[in-house]
C-alpha cells in the first residue's frame, strides 16, 4: 500500500478538495483506496457520509491514531492510503509526513500561499518525505500560474500537471461524487485524472 499526504499549514489551498477526488479517481482507475481525514473539520469524512458508499473508503481519525489507521487500511487490502490534514496543526502534518511515500502541497498562485509554503516544506524536510507542489485553483489565464510553479521550484518538486479553480469541484461534492463521476469529460476530470496519473507513477517508482 502507497501513503498520499495532502498538507499545507495554511489554511484554503484546497487539500480536503484534492484528497476526496484523488480518492475517486484512485477507484476509477482500480486502486482500492482509503481516505484518512486528520482535520478536526471533518469535511472529508463529512463527504463520505453523504456519499453512501464504502468505495473509497473514509474515516475521521485523530492524528494519534493515524498508524492504526493506515494499518486497517492495509489490511483491508487497500492499494493507496490517502491523508487529508488539517492546517495550522504542526504536530499533526509530521506524524502525516513521516508515514507519506509522498506528500502533495497544493499551492494557490499568490504571495500569501507561497509565503507560507516554506513552513510546510520545512516539515517534510525534518520528516524526510519525498514532496512535491501542485499548483491548484490556478487561474486559467496571465502569469500568476507559471509566476508561483517558477517560485515553488526553487526548493521543491513541482507536479506538472495544475489545478484548476472550477465550480464542477464544489458541484460534485455537494452530490457526494468526484468529478470523475459528475462531470467525466469536463476539464476538471482530466486534470485530476492527470495528477492521479502523476501521483501514482510517482510512487510507484
Amino acid at each position: 500500500m502507497y501513503t498520499l499526504t495532502l498538507m499545507a499549514q495554511k489554511g484554503g489551498t484546497g487539500k480536503t478538495t484534492l484528497a476526496i477526488h484523488l480518492a475517486v479517481a484512485a477507484e476509477q482507475a482500480g486502486r482500492r483506496a482509503a481516505l484518512v481525514d486528520l482535520d478536526p473539520q471533518a469535511s472529508a469524512a463529512g463527504w463520505g457520509d453523504h456519499r453512501g458508499s464504502d468505495r473509497p473508503a473514509v474515516a475521521a481519525v485523530p492524528a494519534a491514531r493515524l498508524g492504526d489507521a493506515l494499518a486497517a487500511a492495509r489490511g483491508h487490502g487497500a492499494d493507496l492510503a490517502i491523508i487529508d490534514t488539517a492546517p495550522h496543526s504542526q504536530s499533526a502534518a509530521l506524524a502525516a509526513a513521516r508515514a507519506a511515500d509522498l506528500a502533495l502541497l497544493p499551492l494557490r498562485p499568490g504571495v500569501l500561499d507561497l509565503r507560507a509554503l516554506g513552513t510546510t516544506a520545512d516539515i517534510c524536510q525534518l520528516a524526510g518525505a519525498a514532496a512535491a507542489v501542485v499548483l491548484n485553483q490556478a487561474p486559467p489565464r496571465g502569469p500568476l500560474a507559471d509566476q508561483a510553479a517558477e517560485a515553488a521550484a526553487a526548493r521543491l518538486e513541482v507536479a506538472p500537471c495544475r489545478v484548476g479553480a472550477r465550480v464542477a469541484f464544489q458541484h460534485s461534492l455537494t452530490r457526494g461524487l468526484g468529478v470523475l463521476e459528475h462531470e467525466p469529460r469536463g476539464q476538471a476530470a482530466r486534470e485530476i485524472r492527470a495528477l492521479f496519473e502523476w501521483a501514482w507513477a510517482r510512487l510507484a517508482r
